[in-house]
């Protein structure tokens, strides 16, 4: 088997496990927390880098509410089977990346790797990434190549993979849908705001040698959970979410 192919082979597999291989890191990540230290030597200096940080992993969801809400049927979906395309997107976001969002995901990990404010931290997670989604990214263009041949072909001769080449843009064919936005990506918005209120009260917990839980943190996740939780039913239990051709 050529490499290529043997490339191809594992992206397929890292692919399927893309939602659950990640967490292979946060042995590191542990490590880095039994040694928290406030930023600067200052409590409220950490506290607005740390607002900083999901601001941050906030712009890479914001990318992916884009993407998602332009998304046609078939596209930018969530499946981890097989892959699956129903049409080549070449509009939008993806008529100035090939893979935006993986970019948006990245933009959201790093926000949670500057949290630490370690930058040996922030390299090899931005290295990890680089080799694990270069394969998942081999395996899908390939499976677009055999299934849109030469349609494929002039799309990604003009268009970079990873970093955006913004004068190639091109306007979304499919009308925003905020629908197919808050079914699809709940779970990530309560995602980031869980991972920065526990990141800051490990992280207080540790520097100052006792429990402690921020009330303005824990009020965001009290908050948070409520929209995850009330997307949750209304996407479980109801059709109010529910778009028909999506």
């Amino acid at each position: 088997m050529s490499l290529r192919n043997q490339l191809e082979t594992s992206g397929s597999w890292l692919f399927r496990y893309r939602s659950y291989l990640p967490l292979a890191i946060l042995p590191i990540f542990i490590i880095c927390l039994a040694s928290s230290k406030y930023l600067g030597r200052s409590h409220a200096f950490n506290e607005y880098w740390q607002m900083f940080c999901m601001a941050l992993s906030f712009s890479g969801l914001f990318l992916r509410v884009i993407i998602v809400g332009h998304a046609p049927l078939g596209t930018s979906g969530r499946n981890t089977r097989e892959q699956v395309a129903h049409s080549l997107t070449t509009t939008g976001l993806y008529s100035v990346v090939r893979h935006p969002l993986y970019l948006a995901n990245y933009i959201i990990m790093i926000g949670f790797t500057m949290e630490f404010h370690i930058w040996w931290l922030v390299l090899l997670t931005t290295t990890f990434y680089a080799l694990y989604y270069e394969r998942i990214m081999l395996a899908e263009e390939a499976f677009l190549r055999v299934r849109f041949g030469e349609e494929f072909e002039e799309w990604a001769a003009v268009t970079p993979a990873f970093i955006p080449k913004w004068h190639g843009w091109k306007p979304f064919k499919v009308p925003f849908c905020w629908r197919t936005v808050l079914q699809r990506e709940y779970n990530a918005f309560f995602l980031i705001i869980a991972v920065f209120f526990l990141l800051d009260s490990i992280g207080d917990s540790v520097v100052e040698g006792r429990f402690k839980i921020d009330p303005g943190w824990f009020g965001i996740f009290i908050g948070g959970f409520i929209i995850f939780a009330t997307l949750r039913t209304l996407k479980k239990r109801t059709h109010l979410l529910t778009v028909e051709g999506r």
